[in-house]
């Protein structure tokens, strides 16, 4: 497929890197209006454009990963050019409802919430559409589910799904940098501790990933009676580790809702 993504961040970015690096047969055009900091993805075959329209009739599959409020003008810079091809929004807050009343109906669109892992091929991205694009859908799950893994949920839970799988990534970060400083403390120098840290939080999820099964069974494998692992964790409890991790996530899901 010809896959044209607008908006040159952070995000965008990431997704092309990863649909460059982990599928085949695809072709990424990124459009950026400042193109310096990203003319560097060309090295990995993918076209850079200062401009959204370049090259946008040959797309098969168009990705906003644009801010909220940038929405209306570019779909109104590019809605004579893209009928019949499917948008596929990675913006936050703005509703398969709204995305088509700009563009008058004449596309599927599509939903998705990755997160930057995606760059990496393991990304979390949340997906969904309406039952009548469930064909052009179907195009969208395939790629992503290439790049990490792609549930499809209700539209009403976007927002939950950009908390739990997009802002969660800092939040995994935040768990590693404090067990790297906790490894420190410890006796390891800096890079021991991060690669440790950083090494048992993926091997951890890879459990999880592999075995699909409650966290508490994996954790059930490692605690034992009187040992070390049950009384830290029983530390971390007391100090509020779960209750704030939740609250966290909430705090940040009325955010979003504001």
């Amino acid at each position: 497929m010809n896959i044209h993504i607008i908006g040159g961040g952070n995000l965008g970015v990431a997704i092309a890197l990863g649909i460059s690096k982990y599928t085949k047969e695809n072709q990424v055009t990124i459009t950026r209006r400042n193109t310096e900091s990203i003319i560097y993805l060309e090295k990995n075959g993918i076209q850079v454009s200062s401009v959204n329209t370049n090259g946008i009739d040959e797309a098969d599959i168009i990705i906003l990963t644009i801010k909220p409020y940038q929405v209306d003008h570019v779909l109104e810079e590019i809605a004579s050019k893209i009928e019949g091809k499917t948008v596929v929004s990675a913006v936050s807050g703005v509703s398969i409802e709204a995305i088509q009343k700009k563009i008058k109906n004449n596309n599927a669109v599509v939903r998705i919430m990755p997160n930057i892992a995606i760059q990496f091929g393991e990304s979390a991205t949340c997906i969904a559409f309406e039952e009548k694009d469930k064909k052009e859908a179907e195009k969208v799950i395939s790629l992503f589910q290439k790049l990490g893994t792609a549930p499809v949920i209700e539209e009403k839970l976007m927002d939950a799904a950009t908390v739990l799988g997009a802002c969660g990534t800092a939040y995994a970060l935040r768990y590693i940098r404090a067990s790297m400083q906790a490894g420190i403390e410890i006796g390891f120098d800096s890079q021991t501790a991060l690669a440790i840290a950083a090494q048992t939080a993926k091997g951890a999820a890879q459990m999880l990933l592999e075995e699909k099964i409650h966290p508490e069974q994996l954790i059930d494998r490692v605690t034992t009676p009187q040992g070390c692992t049950i009384v830290g964790l029983n530390e971390m409890e007391h100090q509020g580790f779960s209750s704030s991790l939740i609250k966290g996530i909430k705090t940040s899901l009325q955010k979003i809702k504001e």
